[in-house]
């Protein structure tokens, strides 16, 4: 006897339901399903979409639509949702970061960069179109303090403590600190044109000066200059890879990813992706490195040893990417600490 839909989708949740579990917990449980396979969330930016990729095939699975210019991406202190900016669509998108299954969104204003202090007390939003920097409770994501203390708020950071914040303005070539106990601004320091990537590193500050070749070493004091080391041209981002052994910063307009000695902040090798626009990064179980391409509508699978990569073919402008594989990894998992 052929059954109808419904009656095939009642005796498949007759076992769970008999075993006292709902059928959402069923699937968590493996019950009903097998475990959902390592994905890569890639923010495509040029596109207003994010694809989904199986990370042992390098297919895409599944194809997100968003409303304008998703870029980066926050996880939520219990790990059930991926936060991912969309700065000109004036939401934040939530996904499963599990699945990669979309959960809705919440409308905010201009959310380009956007992280969780390390307490989990704020999360922090860049809106570099709006030139704001907007403090929010991280529960109801109301707005607590908005400052306006530049032209293009891009890339953010946090003291280990979540005191102060560090925040690059593009258009305005500074570096801000903000103080997360009393949301005011400790200070505004010169650092070069457009500067980008930001990450708390040593008990020092580093930020990538895009509109040059250097990253900036920063005294979160009193936010003078220490030191320029020079990667290569227009460096955009910088990330630390979690077991602290590498700093790896993408040089966007000279087409490279270098690696730095994470203590001396030599340079130990460079990767060329020529004309590519190397940006964000994330390191998989393997140690390879996923890296966005934005200049090529793809995402680079990177062997730091042999220095050979296969791209996966992406949507335009590929920018913000994030690995369910970070998942596993315990402290606080944020896009600065791969």
């Amino acid at each position: 006897m052929k059954l109808s839909r419904r009656e095939v989708l009642g005796r498949s949740l007759a076992i769970p339901l008999s075993l006292g579990l709902s059928p959402f917990l069923a699937l968590r449980s493996g019950i009903a399903s097998a475990a959902p396979p390592n994905l890569a969330i890639v923010m495509n930016s040029g596109e207003a979409s994010v694809s989904v990729i199986d990370m042992a095939s390098h297919k895409i699975v599944r194809t997100l639509p968003t409303l304008r210019e998703p870029s980066h991406w926050a996880l939520s202190r219990d790990r059930s949702k991926l936060y991912i900016a969309d700065a000109s669509g004036n939401a934040l998108f939530i996904v499963d970061p599990h699945t990669g299954l979309a959960l809705g969104h919440k409308v905010i204003a201009d959310p380009y960069q956007l992280g969780f202090t390390p307490d989990f007390r704020y999360l922090v939003v860049n809106a570099l179109r709006l030139n704001y920097v907007d403090i929010y409770r991280p529960d109801d994501l109301t707005l607590v303090k908005r400052f306006s203390p530049g032209g293009m708020p891009s890339h953010l950071d946090f003291s280990p403590d979540s005191r102060w914040s560090f925040n690059s303005m593009q258009e305005s070539g500074t570096l801000v600190s903000f103080d997360l106990t009393n949301l005011t601004m400790r200070w505004k320091s010169n650092v070069g044109s457009t500067p980008a990537g930001v990450l708390w590193h040593n008990g020092k500050v580093l930020v990538c000066v895009m509109g040059s070749d250097h990253v900036a070493e920063v005294d979160p004091v009193t936010g003078n200059v220490l030191r320029r080391v020079k990667t290569g041209v227009g460096p955009h981002n910088v990330f630390l890879t979690p077991d602290g052994a590498t700093l790896y910063v993408s040089n966007r307009i000279g087409g490279s990813l270098v690696a730095l000695d994470p203590t001396t902040l030599e340079l130990r090798r460079t990767y060329p992706f020529h004309a590519a626009g190397p940006d964000d990064i994330a390191v998989g179980p393997d140690g390879k490195l996923w890296v966005t391409l934005r200049f090529r509508e793809q995402v680079a699978v990177l062997d730091p040893a042999s220095g050979n990569y296969e791209t996966i073919n992406v949507g335009r402008s590929p920018h913000g990417i994030f690995l369910t594989t970070e998942m596993s990894r315990p402290g606080l998992v944020t896009a600065e600490m791969l």
